[in-house]
């Protein structure tokens, strides 16, 4: 008896399922969904219920639309299931990780890397994350707990990760896609929320997905000095796909834009100042800076780094912690210490900046601060204890990625996944056929 005639065999089709469907339950460590292989079993062996009520059991009865209705049902389950638990497909909506990770990239995210978080809001519409043309895609009705499964190992320095934004739980509703908060800070709450409100808040699994990549994980303590980064005192790997800007000064004459377009240099992001001959944010890798360097008509190639006050808008108002006491900028930033999990830092009105957010916001607690004494839940307190750990991401295009030096520490609980592979990449300033990429095709390194 070969595989296929023993699978048609009702209890052995049971037996494999059941055998699966039980590690499956082991996994999500939750005992109630053991009643399930009642439904298992129905199906494989006793077949009383007909759990496809929209196809008929008699085939002769059945038509093309019940087949195309089983198959649509069908994918709709099991995409959902893999979504949920194994990978979901991303697209990089930003150069905010290039050259690493380009705009157009579209990736298959693993949720295995990290563990799978269960989702807060599953009653969603199949196939979206928070909106279906102007209006939410989800029901709030049902609301679980975070919890995460296990997963194959945790996140690590270096890693390029997919996460929720961490501000994404309060949006504007004209401009969802700017940081409520940085709005508040520079126009002011009325002002915003008038000019692009109403405000629409979100659950957390139900937030924007960025992807960045993460520089210091918890209990790190991280600095970062004219622009070079130093984690724990040692200066960090600079990957050949990371870029700066920097402020090319030319004879007089333009780059030839077929020479920007063979070095890989976003034209779309590199602008000519012809009064002055500046090209004053070009943003290039090490290796593009010296190809660019020896250009015949190119005098000059200096690095952009921000120091304190920082040029608009880069004031402290957008530069985390946004406390003017703070002389942080970009380039010059900390040094700053990762919280993690049941470690406890003393508090003062000094170094609250840093972490009230992690307090109120993803902790839940409440927060005032009189005469300053700072209290937590009503009670005197000069400590804090986290309850998850924290980690601090970097877009590989330092100088056009608004990540953790502008919004701060990103909770555990918002890790999506790591992604591992490009399945198809596009230029959307290319027409086709020039647009596809095809050497970026089923790409695993995201370092070059």
């Amino acid at each position: 008896m070969n595989l296929k005639e023993l699978y048609r065999n009702p209890w052995a089709r049971f037996i494999f399922w059941a055998l699966l469907y039980t590690v499956w339950v082991i996994w999500l460590g939750n005992w109630w969904w053991i009643t399930g292989l009642v439904v298992i079993f129905d199906m494989t062996v006793t077949k009383k219920v007909n759990w496809t009520f929209w196809k008929p059991r008699d085939k002769a009865k059945r038509n093309a639309f019940t087949e195309w209705v089983d198959a649509i049902i069908f994918a709709v389950i099991v995409v959902t299931f893999i979504n949920i638990f194994f990978f979901q497909a991303f697209k990089i909506p930003s150069s905010s990780m290039e050259s690493s990770l380009m705009t157009g990239d579209h990736l298959f995210v693993s949720k295995l890397s990290y563990g799978p978080r269960l989702p807060q809001t599953p009653l969603t519409i199949p196939f979206t994350h928070n909106v279906i043309g102007s209006r939410e895609s989800y029901s709030t009705l049902i609301s679980n707990d975070y919890r995460r499964l296990k997963g194959f190992g945790h996140v690590k320095r270096n890693d390029p990760v997919v996460f929720g934004f961490p501000n994404g739980d309060t949006v504007l509703t004209r401009n969802p896609g700017a940081d409520y908060y940085m709005m508040c800070r520079l126009m002011g709450r009325e002002q915003a929320i008038r000019q692009f409100g109403p405000v629409k808040v979100r659950p957390w699994d139900k937030v924007d997905h960025y992807v960045k990549r993460c520089v210091a994980i918890a209990g790190d303590t991280l600095k970062i000095e004219n622009g070079a980064l130093y984690v724990n005192g040692v200066r960090a790997e600079e990957f050949p796909g990371m870029q700066t800007s920097y402020t090319v000064v030319t004879n007089g004459t333009r780059i030839n834009s077929l020479i920007l377009e063979d070095l890989g240099i976003n034209g779309a992001e590199t602008w000519y100042d012809s009064q002055t001959s500046v090209y004053p944010q070009m943003c290039l890798t090490k290796a593009q800076k010296d190809k660019i360097a020896a250009l015949a008509n190119v005098t000059s190639v200096t690095a952009n780094n921000d120091v304190y006050p920082a040029d608009y808008p880069d004031s402290y108002l957008s530069i985390f912690p946004f406390s003017e006491d703070y002389h942080w900028t970009r380039d010059n930033f900390g040094p700053l210490w990762v919280p993690a999990k049941d470690a406890t830092v003393a508090l003062s009105p000094a170094n609250l900046p840093l972490y009230e957010r992690i307090i109120t916001a993803y902790e839940g607690h409440g927060l005032k601060v009189e005469n300053g004494l700072i209290y937590i839940d009503g009670e005197l307190s000069d400590s804090y204890t986290f309850a998850q750990d924290y980690y601090f991401m970097m877009g590989d295009n330092r100088h056009n990625s608004l990540d953790s030096r502008y919004w701060g520490f990103v909770p555990e609980e918002q890790i999506v996944g790591k992604p591992v592979i490009i399945w198809f990449s596009s230029d959307a300033n290319k027409a086709f056929p020039k647009n596809i990429r095809w050497n970026r095709f089923l790409k695993v390194n995201f370092s070059k």
